[in-house]
C-alpha cells in the first residue's frame, strides 16, 4: 500500500524544491473528503487517491498534478465542490481537478452517436490543460489493477474502452511503460484464454530465459569491452499483449514464436548509439530489412531509438534497441520528461511537436460536424505507424503507414494536395495510389485547373487528406447546387412573367428562403438544387395558381412510377425514389438513402463502398415497408463443377421456390468448373437466402454469390 511518504520521497527525488506541504495539505483534504467511503475491494478509498498520485510520480510531474491525483475524485464521491477547492488550494489545481472529474463522467461505450460526442467532450477538456488526461491516465491505471472486483461485463466494458482510447492515448503522449501495462491488463479481461496460456509459457521458461539473457549480455559487454564502449545492457520477455498481437499477425501459437525476448542497450551518446549498432552487426548477423533508425527520424511522441534485428548465438531471432539514456527517459515518461510546469512558467503548446497531434484534433473539433467522420479521423490519428519520407530538397516528412503522394501532398500543403496530378517516387513515375516506403523521395506534378477526385477517399491512409478531401467535396458539390437551384428557381418565375432579378434585388427571394427556415438566399438555392425542395414547393405562395404538389405520407413511388419500391422515408414529403444500380437494394438489406441533385431520392445497401463518398447533409433515414406482390431483381453468380444437368437441376430449384428467372447466361472454364449468371426476381432477403442453401446443397457446387450493381 502506498504512503504519503512514498509519494513526498519520489517527488524530491525528482524536484527537490518542491512545494512538499500543498501536497500534505491535499492528503489530509482528501483523506477528510474521503472519510468513511470504501472501495468494492473493501479497502478504504483513500487508497485509490494515494496510488494515482504516486503514479502521477512516476511520471516526473508537477506538485499541482499530484495535488489534483489526490484530490481528483472529491468533486465527484464526496460532499465537495469546485469552488472549496480552489479556496484551499488555487483556480489551477481546482481547474485541474474539476477537468478529470468531467472525463471521468464522460460513458465512452454508449452509443455510436452519444460516444463520439464524449470523445469530442474528453479531447476538449485535453486541450484546456494536457495533465488533465495524464491525471485520468493514472487514475485508470489503478483502476484496471483493481477490476477483478467489478462483474464480468463491466471489467470487458471498461477493458474494451481502455484499449481502444486510453492505450493509445498514453502512446500518443509517449508514456511507452503506461501504454504497456493497460494494454496487457485490458488483454487479461479480453481474452482471458490467450492471456492466461502466454502467461504460464513464459513463466515456465522463466529461468530458462535468465540463463539464456545473461549469456547474451556478456556477449555483447565482452565485446563492447574490446572497443572501450561503455554500455548499460538489459534484456527482459516482451509484454504479454505485444506477443498475442504478433501470434495473431504471423498466423502462430505462443511456441512458434522465438524472439520474445527484447535487448536494451544504452548508451552516453548519439555516436556511441551507431558505434554500438555497428558492433552489435559485426558480431550478429543482421536480418535485412528489420533495422529502424528513430534518431534521426524521431516518431511524432518524440521516441528516439535505434531498432535492429539479428540473429542470436543459437540461430534465433534477437530484437535489440539501442538508446542514449536521456532517449530512455524520453521513451519512458514521453511529456513529462520535457515537463514545463516549473515555477509557475506555463509552456506555450506550440513549441512542442508532441502537441501537434492534439493541436490537429482540436482544429477537427470546429471542421468535422459530422459524428461519424470525426471519429474516422480521430481513430486514423490515434493509432499511428509511421513510415518516412523525403521531398525533393531532403526535408523529412512524417506519414503513417498505407500512406499515398496524395497523402504526402497534403502533408506539405492543402492546395498542393488540390491540385496533384502524378507523382515520382524515387524518380520514377507511380500511380497515385502507390503505397509509399520508409526512404522514398517524392516529387508530386500539379496542374492548376485540376480538383481532387472523390475516388481519391479510397486509398487516402491520413486525416488531413481524407479531411481536404471531403470539404473540397463539399463545397464544390454546395456550389453546384446553388447554381442548379438559383437556375431552376429563375427559369420557374420566368413562366410566369416574374423578374427574378427584381426579386433577388428587393429582398423577395430572401422572404422565401426565411419562410423555409434558410439563413441566406444561397441557402434556398443549395436545397433546392440538393433536391431537398421542389421549385413548386418553394414558390406556392409567390405563384399562387400553381398546383401545390401532392404529399405522399410514407410510401413513395419510383422510376417513372412504374414500381413502388415500398421505401419509407422518415420526416420528408414528395420525393421521387429509386433504388441504387451500383448495389442493388432489396428488402431485408439495411439500406440508407442520399438526395440526389435534381433526381430525388436514391437507396442504397448501408455497406455499398459509394456510400462513404456522399455528403452526410444529404443523408436521409429510410427503411423498408413490405409490400404484397414487388419484387425486385438480383444477380447471382454460381459456380460449381462443369456435369450434365447441373443448370436443370439449379432451374427446378428456382422454379419449385416459385422464382422467376429473367435471364441465365452459362460457360464452361479451363478448370472443369462451369459459371452461371442468373438475374431472377425476390420479393425479401429471406427467400433469396433460403434460395442460396438450396442450391449450395447441389452435389458440385462450390459457391454462390449475390452480385450487385452491373457486370
Amino acid at each position: 500500500m502506498v504512503r504519503l511518504n512514498d509519494i513526498v520521497e519520489e517527488i524530491l527525488r525528482y524536484n527537490p524544491n518542491a512545494d512538499i506541504p500543498m501536497v500534505e495539505k491535499a492528503y489530509i483534504f482528501s483523506a477528510k473528503a474521503h472519510k468513511g467511503q470504501i472501495r468494492l475491494s473493501g479497502e478504504p478509498y483513500l487508497v485509490h487517491p494515494l496510488e494515482v498520485a504516486y503514479t502521477l510520480t512516476r511520471m516526473n510531474l508537477d506538485v499541482p498534478s499530484v495535488v489534483s491525483g489526490l484530490l481528483h475524485d472529491t468533486i465527484e464521491d464526496s460532499y465537495v465542490d469546485k469552488k472549496e477547492i480552489e479556496d484551499y488550494f488555487g483556480k489551477e489545481i481546482a481547474e485541474l481537478v474539476d477537468g478529470v472529474t468531467k472525463i471521468s463522467k464522460i460513458q465512452l461505450m454508449t452509443s455510436e452517436d452519444s460516444r463520439v460526442e464524449n470523445y469530442r467532450k474528453m479531447i476538449l477538456a485535453m486541450s484546456k490543460d494536457i495533465r488533465v488526461i495524464l491525471v485520468k491516465l493514472a487514475d485508470r491505471f489503478h483502476n484496471m489493477k483493481t477490476l477483478n472486483f467489478l462483474s464480468p461485463v463491466k471489467q470487458k466494458e471498461i477493458a474494451r474502452e481502455t484499449l481502444d482510447i486510453y492505450a493509445p492515448l498514453a502512446h500518443r503522449l509517449g508514456i511507452e511503460w503506461l501504454k504497456g501495462e493497460l494494454e496487457d491488463e485490458s488483454f487479461k479481461y479480453l481474452k482471458p484464454d490467450e492471456f492466461n496460456v502466454i502467461k504460464e509459457k513464459i513463466a515456465q521458461k522463466k529461468k530458462e530465459r535468465e540463463v539464456y539473457i545473461n549469456e547474451v549480455k556478456e556477449i555483447i559487454k565482452n565485446r563492447f569491452a574490446q572497443f572501450e564502449l561503455d554500455a548499460d545492457i538489459s534484456g527482459r520477455a516482451k509484454r504479454l499483449y505485444s506477443i498475442y498481437k504478433k501470434m495473431v499477425l504471423e498466423g502462430v501459437n505462443i511456441d512458434d514464436i522465438y524472439d520474445i525476448t527484447a535487448f536494451r542497450i544504452m548508451v552516453g551518446t548519439v555516436k556511441e548509439c551507431y558505434e554500438a549498432l555497428g558492433y552489435v552487426h559485426a558480431f550478429f548477423r543482421p536480418i535485412p530489412g528489420k533495422f529502424s533508425d528513430h534518431i534521426a527520424l524521431p516518431k511524432a511522441n518524440m521516441y528516439q531509438s535505434l531498432h535492429t534485428k539479428v540473429m542470436g548465438p543459437y540461430g534465433e531471432k534477437i530484437e535489440i534497441q539501442i538508446r542514449t539514456h536521456e532517449m530512455h527517459k524520453i521513451a519512458e515518461e514521453g511529456i513529462a520528461a520535457h515537463w514545463k510546469y516549473k515555477e509557475g512558467k506555463v509552456f506555450d503548446a506550440k513549441e512542442d511537436r508532441i502537441f501537434a497531434w492534439l493541436r490537429r484534433v482540436i482544429e477537427w473539433q470546429h471542421e468535422l460536424k459530422d459524428n461519424r467522420e470525426f471519429m474516422e479521423i480521430f481513430k486514423i490519428d490515434l493509432f499511428p505507424d509511421e513510415v518516412y519520407v523525403f521531398t525533393p530538397k531532403g526535408d523529412v516528412r512524417e506519414l503513417p503507414k498505407g500512406a499515398t503522394p496524395v497523402d504526402f501532398a497534403y502533408a506539405i500543403h492543402s492546395q498542393l494536395g488540390n491540385k496533384c496530378v502524378g507523382a515520382k517516387v524515387n524518380g520514377k513515375l507511380v500511380p497515385l495510389r502507390y503505397m509509399l516506403k520508409s526512404g522514398d523521395t517524392v516529387d508530386i506534378q500539379t496542374n492548376p485547373a485540376h480538383k481532387p477526385s472523390k475516388d481519391w477517399l479510397g486509398f487516402v491512409a491520413t486525416s488531413k487528406a481524407k479531411t481536404k478531401i471531403r470539404q473540397w467535396i463539399r463545397t464544390e458539390q454546395r456550389e453546384r447546387s446553388i447554381e442548379l437551384g438559383k437556375t431552376l428557381i429563375e427559369k420557374e418565375l420566368a413562366k410566369h412573367d416574374i423578374s427574378f432579378a427584381s426579386m433577388l434585388k428587393s429582398g423577395g427571394i430572401l422572404n422565401i428562403a426565411k419562410e423555409h427556415s434558410f439563413e441566406t438566399e444561397d441557402d434556398l438555392f443549395a436545397g433546392v438544387g440538393y433536391g431537398l425542395y421542389t421549385v413548386l414547393q418553394v414558390l406556392s405562395k409567390v405563384i399562387p395558381e400553381v398546383e401545390k404538389p401532392s404529399k405522399i405520407k410514407s410510401i413513395i413511388s419510383t422510376i417513372k412510377g412504374a414500381r413502388d419500391t415500398s421505401v419509407k422515408i422518415e420526416g420528408v414529403d414528395g420525393l421521387v425514389v429509386k433504388l441504387a444500380k451500383c448495389c442493388n437494394p432489396i428488402p431485408g438489406d439495411r439500406i440508407i438513402g442520399f438526395i440526389t441533385r435534381g433526381r430525388g431520392l436514391t437507396v442504397h445497401v448501408n455497406e455499398c463502398p459509394n456510400v462513404h463518398t456522399f455528403d452526410e447533409q444529404r443523408k436521409i433515414n429510410v427503411s423498408w415497408e413490405l409490400k404484397k406482390d414487388l419484387t425486385y431483381p438480383v444477380k447471382l453468380k454460381i459456380l460449381g463443377d462443369d456435369r450434365k444437368g447441373l443448370l436443370s437441376e439449379i432451374s427446378t430449384i428456382m422454379s419449385s421456390a416459385k422464382i422467376n428467372i429473367l435471364s441465365a447466361k452459362a460457360m464452361s472454364n479451363p478448370d472443369k468448373s462451369a459459371a452461371g449468371m442468373y438475374e431472377i426476381e425476390i420479393t425479401h432477403m429471406s427467400q433469396l437466402q433460403k434460395l442460396i442453401k438450396s442450391i449450395q446443397k447441389i452435389k458440385g457446387i462450390r459457391s454462390v454469390e449475390r452480385i450487385r450493381g452491373t457486370v
